[in-house]
């Protein structure tokens, strides 16, 4: 009998994480299926799910009427050096973890307590550092500030305290230098944090907004993001232009979470137990 009931009970709760699940995918499908409606099918009582007279030209429009291409260059250059970032944070965390030198443990504390430190609040003093060195409307402005970050750090420090010093003492006897130990061996030790740090890195790059905005007065280093915020103001009577600029933004994050989602809880897992 208590067997049943625990049948039911789990029958129950499967069902109820299904409903939920497919009220909460709704909105998003109905994202997509309006990206493909032309603009009368806006105005039909009652609204449609899906189109009915599909078609891709708001997804031309968004290249056409605006210049979503070069938008889309900027945030993949985003992107990339951003990945060049996340090998900065891995060899900050190997040093902090396997190096010992004069005040480690003082900096390492310092790079931490950064993290209480909302982002908006250092965004003048790293304004007006950018202003100085006379990066203010180039690419390497946007880019510069968000090359290392302190939780990166931290989670490859504290993932990279368990790899076994023995393991690198052989490693150098052999005559292996530093480089080659980091990339050859430290590095595939270390991959389900990369996958981890890789995603958010990438979702971060994809979705930035506030900082391009600040530091660029050319439109030609716009962002997708700040783009989006264009169509919004500029096109706003245009629904379908909308959901296609919407659409174009959140549907590449899907696809990466979905193929790299076991990396990702992997990672997880593996930086809390450790």
């Amino acid at each position: 009998m208590a067997l049943r009931m625990k049948r039911v009970e789990k029958g129950i709760m499967i069902t109820l994480l299904i409903i939920g699940g497919l009220l909460m995918m709704v909105p998003f499908i109905w994202m997509i299926g309006s990206s493909f409606k032309p603009e009368n099918e806006f105005t039909v009582i009652p609204p449609t799910l899906f189109p009915n007279h599909p078609t891709f030209n708001n997804y031309r429009d968004l290249f056409v009427k605006m210049d979503f291409l070069v938008y889309l260059k900027n945030t993949l250059t985003i992107v990339l050096c951003s990945f060049v970032g996340l090998f900065l944070n891995a060899m900050a965390g190997y040093a902090f973890a396997k190096f010992d030198f004069p005040g480690r443990n003082k900096f390492f504390y310092i790079i931490l307590a950064t993290m209480m430190i909302p982002g908006q609040v250092t965004m003048i003093p790293t304004y007006l550092i950018i202003n100085q060195m006379g990066l203010v409307n180039t690419m390497a402005g946007i880019v510069l500030p968000g090359l290392v970050g302190a939780f990166a750090i931290f989670l490859f420090r504290q993932f990279m305290t368990t790899i076994p010093i023995d393991l690198l003492e052989a490693a150098r006897l052999d005559g292996a230098g530093e480089l080659r130990i980091f990339f050859q061996l430290i590095v595939p030790i270390v991959k389900p944090v990369f996958a981890v740090q890789g995603i958010l890195t990438f979702i971060g790059a994809w979705n930035s907004f506030l900082w391009p905005l600040i530091i660029a007065n050319d439109e030609r280093l716009y962002t997708l993001s700040v783009g989006l915020s264009l169509l919004k103001g500029q096109y706003g009577t245009e629904f379908g232009l909308q959901m296609a600029g919407a659409a174009f933004m959140v549907i590449p994050i899907i696809i990466i979470f979905i193929f790299f989602q076991k990396h990702i809880i992997e990672g997880y897992t593996i930086s809390g137990i450790k």
